[in-house]
């Protein structure tokens, strides 16, 4: 048998949608042409599954930052900071992530997913206990993993649930840490924080949040469902990427727990991995500055949002419990989300596949992301597409296939 003869199962059900032409983890963009468009085997296509949340991936401001940093430093680090040394735009990105959240200390790792790995594993070891939510994402259970504390899940989104397994647990040693998000990455939704931080009062837990899809969605100024729910004194720790509403890539924490900076060199995902190179790391920088000065992205993301979740609800199809950038459709079958998307994309719109395990309550989901750079005339193409494809296929509301999926 050769190494790789246990994957067959997955090679033949990968070698199937290659045949079909219906392959949604094999596309290629010819050409991106901006943050809604690009050419998909030379056709222009409509793009709504990017997580480009706030479209800044254009932003003269930061791709000219981007040139910039790259022609005075190079291209790359060519290491770690613990073993290359620190660039002074990386100090000056954590200094300005820790002054956005209010927070004494922050951290930038070289992915949204090193940066959940890093803090998790560093945060509870043998002998501390990690409070995860079933949903989570797999960055965070895959920390969990790395850390070797003991894994209790508790039902998703449910603070009731939570409080009687930390009941359980009050009389065990070692430390207690909670992990929520802040929008749940496949059907959109949103953290019940308050009840959670309340839980975490009231049991001595620690308390983290994961904001990569709320980071420019919610809250006043942008900083995520915890500002938006009043609880951030109650967040100890917060985790993001660099690669939604930034429109980068890479991760970051900030806190204001006294001696993080240890985090540094017990982090192996931070201390084995090269750092972010200088352009990267100054579109990012620059990235956050127009979060900043541009709240209006935020408004237009969100109403879009609401534009196409409205739209999706009004034709029939099952969605997610509440309107987000995320907007999923809930499909009957991996066969029908398969012929759906590759439906639309033979229309000219580009949305997601997210199967099980990766999906909630093993759903099969036609997924979109939106962003503040979509006219509300291409939100309207992108309803419009769905409904073609929907009632071609049998798929709207009334018909058996969604029926049986809501």
């Amino acid at each position: 048998m050769a190494l790789l003869d246990k994957y067959a199962p997955v090679a033949e059900q990968y070698r199937q949608l290659e045949l079909a032409g219906a392959n949604p983890f094999n596309v290629t963009f010819d050409e991106v042409l901006s943050p809604t468009e690009a050419l998909i085997a030379g056709r222009k296509t409509l793009l709504l599954g990017t997580n480009n949340y706030l479209g800044l991936t254009y932003d003269p401001a930061v791709v000219e930052a981007a040139v910039a940093a790259t022609r005075a430093a190079g291209t790359g680090t060519t290491g770690s900071r613990i073993a290359n040394g620190s660039y002074g735009g990386h100090k000056r990105l954590e200094a300005a992530l820790a002054e956005f959240y209010g927070r004494r200390h922050g951290l930038v790792f070289s992915t949204g997913y090193q940066a959940n790995l890093g803090i998790i594993s560093a945060l509870a070891g043998k002998g501390d206990h990690l409070l995860l939510d079933a949903d989570s994402h797999a960055s965070i259970y895959d920390g969990s993993r790395l850390g070797y504390a003991q894994v209790t899940r508790f039902r998703h989104n449910s603070p009731d649930d939570l409080a009687n397994r930390l009941r359980r647990l009050a009389d065990e040693p070692g430390d207690k840490v909670i992990i929520v998000e802040g929008i749940y990455s496949m059907l959109g939704d949103t953290a019940p924080l308050r009840e959670f931080a309340a839980v975490k009062r009231e049991y001595g837990a620690y308390l983290v949040v994961d904001e990569a899809h709320s980071l420019g969605v919610l809250g006043e100024t942008g900083r995520g469902l915890a500002e938006r729910e009043g609880v951030e004194a109650d967040v100890d720790f917060i985790v993001g990427t660099f690669s939604k509403s930034l429109g980068g890539v890479g991760g970051f924490c900030v806190t204001d727990m006294e001696g993080a900076d240890i985090l540094r060199v017990v982090s192996r995902p931070y201390m084995f991995t090269a750092s972010l190179p200088p352009g990267v790391i100054a579109a990012t920088e620059a990235a956050l500055h127009e979060l900043r000065a541009q709240p209006e992205l935020q408004a237009r993301l969100n109403a879009n949002a609401l534009r196409l979740y409205r739209g999706l609800e009004a034709l029939g199809f099952a969605l997610g419990p509440e309107p987000s950038p995320v907007v999923s459709a809930i499909m009957p079958s991996p066969e029908a989300a398969f012929g759906f998307w590759a439906a639309l994309l033979e229309a000219g719109l580009y949305t997601n596949v997210s199967l099980p395990p990766a999906t909630p309550k093993g759903l099969a989901l036609l997924r979109s992301s939106v962003s503040a750079a979509h006219t509300p005339a291409q939100i309207d193409r992108a309803v419009a597409l769905f409904a073609e494809v929907g009632q071609a296929l049998g798929l709207l509301a009334g018909a058996p296939g969604l029926a049986a999926a809501r």
